[in-house]
């Protein structure tokens, strides 16, 4: 496209005025060719039809290099096309129907998500300069010392940030079921969901500030100690208890999530089973374990399983309060570490292993999901 309107700018004027009309009236031809098939059935017109929807955003993506230009051409086609053709809806109509539909998604996940994923996987096995090094990278990732611990950090990420938000979010949910003032303190423990990770580590950063012992501590944890007589302590310079300050940062984003579905489940347990194990004699802890988690066990899933997706992908809080200094680095920080120092194949390397990671998770939860499905 870049190249015919350079092309155009430099014929005479008179000379551009007949090719911007020709190319207009081409446009609309091509437009109006189209309308005249799409109502119409066989397989030659749905062959025709099935083509332009997947040539078209094509083409444009080759000319304009631009996502987006295509993935707007794939939905503008496929819109027009269904609703023209919405009166044909048996043979090849409905196949034309189904695939303006899915032309877009299909478009976009294959530039947006797959494409991306196999060029990854590809550039794990080369060097920043483009040299084929094999697993060399992957060596490198699993021999550094500061490269093994951004992955035990990013495990113990996984296994700490999951299990505390959840725990913490349901015993929230417990306590104020029911209670005077429940849609009050949901909104506390919600609250911070809704700050960006950026904004809240800036918040927590503040927290952890120190101050010289000499001069007034702005920080709340140094105040707090100042306060009780101890010495100012520098929280986020200490490995490795520096990252569980900053694992504390996501459990307080993270609470207000699970106390929210988790909230939601145990309403719909059935009061008759709870009556029921009243009329046993059992006391509150034994309904709760026996009752109401056997009954929310689907909502505990998903949010366990979301949640640890969140940790593993964690990059904000780490990038914003440490940079990954101290011993602090996730593998989401350090891909970026990596592709800024121009090492692409390590940051690639690193992308894998996180991905190799999430799968199993992603993999658990499209199981429950379709558990759930069956017993429905």
């Amino acid at each position: 496209m870049s190249a015919f309107l350079a092309w155009i700018a430099q014929l005479p004027p008179l000379a551009q005025i007949p090719l911007v009309i020709i190319a207009f009236l081409i446009v609309v031809a091509l437009i109006l060719f189209f309308i005249e098939i799409a109502p119409r059935s066989g397989k030659l017109y749905t062959g025709i039809r099935f083509a332009v929807c997947i040539l078209a955003p094509l083409l444009v993506f080759l000319a304009l290099g631009s996502v987006a230009w295509a993935a707007a051409v794939a939905a503008v086609i496929g819109g027009v096309f269904f609703i023209l053709d919405y009166r044909s809806k048996e043979g090849g109509g409905y196949l034309f129907q189904l695939v303006g539909f899915l032309a877009p998604a299909i478009l976009l996940l294959a530039v947006g998500l797959i494409y991306p994923s196999i060029k990854t996987i590809f550039d794990s096995f080369y060097s920043g300069r483009g040299t084929y090094v094999g697993f060399n990278n992957f060596i490198w990732l699993f021999t550094q010392p500061s490269a093994v611990r951004t992955v035990i950090n990013t495990i113990v990420w996984v296994l700490f940030v999951p299990t505390l938000s959840t725990a913490f979010g349901l015993a929230y949910a417990v306590f104020i079921d029911k209670s005077r003032g429940e849609k009050f303190f949901k909104v506390l423990v919600f609250m911070p969901m809704a700050i960006s990770f950026v904004g809240a580590s800036i918040i927590w950063r503040f927290v952890y500030e120190i101050r010289p012992a000499d001069q007034p501590q702005i920080g709340l944890l140094n105040q707090l100690v100042v306060w009780f007589g101890g010495e100012p302590v520098s929280w986020l310079s200490n490995s490795p208890w520096n990252t569980f300050f900053l694992i504390v940062v996501l459990i307080w984003i993270q609470t207000g999530f699970a106390m929210v579905v988790l909230s939601a489940a145990i309403k719909g347990v059935p009061t008759e089973q709870i009556e029921a194990a009243e009329l046993d004699g059992t006391n509150a802890w034994q309904r709760f374990v026996n009752v109401t988690v056997p009954g929310i066990r689907p909502s505990l899933v998903v949010v366990l399983t979301t949640i640890s997706i969140a940790s593993l992908k964690v990059f904000d809080i780490v990038r914003t309060m440490t940079a990954g200094a101290n011993e602090t680095s996730v593998i989401a920080n350090e891909m970026y570490t990596q592709f800024k120092s121009f090492e692409s194949g390590r940051s690639a390397a690193f992308a894998v292993v996180l991905f190799l990671l999430v799968l199993p998770i992603v993999i658990y939860n499209a199981r429950q999901i379709k558990k759930q499905r069956e017993i429905r």
